[in-house]
């Protein structure tokens, strides 16, 4: 019996995850699709800390736990809050259990893709749109599935064909600097995350691995708001020297976006969403968990009920559980970085 085709639109942490656990339950007609050149084409983000009601879940159903496990940094659960004025630690939770440690973005993905079955990914091969059971490629030409997965994430190419949604700017600016074997940094930061804040700013810095640090200064501010170092540094003039030195080097601007919320979608045969593609939200410790928590869902559902049925049924679970998850982070988002005086 010929197993389903079935496609997924994007290579990364859920596309891989879902690809890895329908290829674990006997579907060998999955394909990945991505429009990046190779797996190095480009750095794959900053740490990430799976969560063992979510994520760890996902990497138990992909059957790479103990592969997870040795890469896991558990020292990374470590949270530091300091003053922003004085630098002084005023909160500091250590790194207990196993809940949530950390491991690098590049690492995980590079643990699934080992995990799948040669040629399963297509790298340089990008989708232009999608429609139920069909995608047409950059180059023109096309393909029938039975099945078509958008994992391709916020501004993704197959979620037209289920929804007209746009993701929209929340109004916070993230500026990132990078940092390796800065010995002062690496103290304040510790083992996992540092944050500092002041009315309308905040500062927060995660330890990577290799000693390598990334720090994300967050403030309200306009889309194309572009500072200069000069200029940031003087938004953060009060702030203690020790933390402003989180602010040198490149500035790398990430304005965030989000899907509205709820986001939602009638059903509709040969066709789905998982991860950003389906509730792209604040980044706030959620994304990547779910994303592999839907991946994991969808698989199962799919080696449990068939395409059609599994489908239908995973959307009935993963669409209240993205609208709760979209609705906790757009607020904590506002929350974390409440408006200013100071208009940027």
């Amino acid at each position: 019996m010929t197993t389903p085709r079935i496609a997924i639109a994007g290579a990364g942490l859920g596309g891989l995850t879902c690809a890895r656990v329908l290829q674990l339950h006997g579907f060998d007609n999955v394909t990945v699709f991505e429009r990046e050149s190779s797996p190095e084409a480009r750095q794959q983000g900053g740490t990430i800390d799976l969560h063992a009601d979510s994520g760890q879940e996902a990497i138990r159903a992909a059957g790479l736990f103990d592969e997870w496990r040795a890469l896991a940094r558990f020292e990374g659960q470590e949270q530091r809050k300091l003053d922003h004025a004085t630098a002084a630690l005023i909160e500091h939770e250590p790194p207990v259990g196993d809940f949530r440690p950390e491991i690098d973005r590049g690492q995980l993905r590079q643990l699934l893709l080992d995990s799948l079955a040669p040629g399963t990914v297509s790298w340089g091969l990008g989708i232009d749109t999608a429609k139920p059971g069909e995608i047409t490629f950059l180059d023109g030409s096309t393909a029938e599935f039975d099945l078509v997965i958008g994992a391709d994430g916020a501004w993704s190419r197959v979620r037209p064909a289920l929804s007209p949604a746009l993701p929209q700017y929340t109004g916070v600016m993230f500026i990132e600097t990078r940092h390796d074997n800065d010995p002062e940094l690496l103290d304040l930061t510790g083992g996992g995350t540092m944050v500092a804040d002041d009315p309308g700013l905040m500062l927060w810095a995660q330890r990577n691995s290799g000693n390598h640090i990334r720090a994300y200064a967050c403030m309200r501010a306009r889309e194309d708001w572009r500072p200069s170092n000069a200029e940031l540094l003087e938004l953060y003039a009060d702030w203690h020297p020790s933390l402003r030195r989180f602010l040198a080097g490149e500035l790398i601007h990430r304005p965030l976006y989000a899907l509205p919320a709820p986001h939602t979608w009638e059903h509709t045969p040969g066709v789905t969403l998982l991860g950003d593609a389906a509730h792209l939200m604040p980044p706030l410790g959620v994304g990547a968990n779910l994303a592999m928590e839907d991946a994991a869902d969808l698989a199962l559902a799919i080696a449990k009920d068939g395409v059609r049925d599994g489908v239908r049924a995973y959307e009935s679970v993963m669409l209240p559980r993205a609208i709760d998850a979209q609705e906790r982070t757009n607020a904590g988002l506002l929350d974390m970085v409440p408006a200013r005086p100071i208009h940027v």
